[in-house]
């Protein structure tokens, strides 16, 4: 084997018939065989179908596969390729898994988890809030269920983050994956509370000012999405995907000199 495989092969490899293998290399933006025309396909075109393979399985619709993937080839740099990542569904969303971070590529929101190493540095809880260590240790129990119940239960897994918050109100991580599950529901309002709910906590984290930034650009709301963007980057200047949103939202507004100097600045941290 020469590290090129042709369509029989990977319908051979992946189980599908030819109306599936079609379906699945059109959402991963492969060419598809048309007629006497016979494209061959290397080992990481084989890894790419194999996800658009799983994602089609799991319900999620050939648009929006093709969404993620186009996505993720604008917001990974050359080191990267899609087939090293985990891509899979998590209930209506798809979710990105690096090794160290959880990310949905179509809306570029981050999502937390008790076993993922932080985008950011480490940060001291509000020491306004007394929690008992008691609690505090329950409300993570109850975040890391939370956690793992995203996949296969999102309304269980929301009122385990109602609990963890009930118990530790100043768990900002609760908070911010409360508010992508409310987003991800198209209850916007609520998303937008949960994330000043976590500013209130912790002003300075660039995370949950970046995700209000992006529902905030949902909701219309285009100039507090702009502030938003801005304080994402005052805390955390080299938040690439921050300049990136605030770039195109710059575009958007006809602010060309604004938008183009975000745009360098995504260049500059992703080369």
């Amino acid at each position: 084997m020469t590290g090129e495989y042709s369509a029989a092969d990977l319908r051979r490899i992946l189980r599908l018939d030819g109306s599936q293998l079609r379906a699945c290399l059109r959402a991963a933006l492969l060419p598809v065989p048309q007629g006497e025309s016979s494209p061959t396909y290397s080992f990481q075109n084989l890894v790419v179908l194999r996800t658009a393979k799983g994602l089609t399985e799991a319900g999620v619709s050939v648009a929006k596969i093709r969404k993620v993937i186009e996505c993720l080839e604008r917001q990974l740099g050359d080191e990267t390729t899609i087939s090293s990542l985990k891509i899979y569904a998590s209930g209506k969303r798809v979710v990105v898994w690096d090794g160290a971070t959880r990310w949905q590529p179509d809306s570029g929101q981050f999502l937390l988890n008790f076993e993922t190493a932080q985008i950011l540095a480490p940060r001291p809880l509000a020491p306004r809030v007394d929690v008992r260590a008691s609690q505090r240790q329950t409300a993570q129990r109850w975040f890391q269920r939370a956690v793992a119940l995203e996949h296969d239960s999102p309304e269980e897994a929301r009122h385990a983050y109602q609990e963890a918050i009930r118990l530790h109100p100043a768990l900002t991580d609760a908070h911010i994956n409360l508010g992508l599950l409310h987003h991800n529901l198209g209850e916007l309002a609520e998303a937008e509370g949960c994330y000043r709910r976590a500013l209130d906590y912790e002003p300075k984290l660039a995370l949950a000012h970046f995700n209000l930034g992006v529902v905030l650009e949902d909701r219309q709301k285009k100039s507090a999405a702009v502030s938003a963007y801005q304080e994402a980057l005052k805390h955390a200047p080299d938040f690439l995907e921050a300049h990136c949103n605030l770039a195109q939202l710059y575009e958007k507004l006809g602010r060309k000199r604004d938008a183009f100097r975000h745009y360098a600045a995504a260049n500059r941290l992703s080369g």
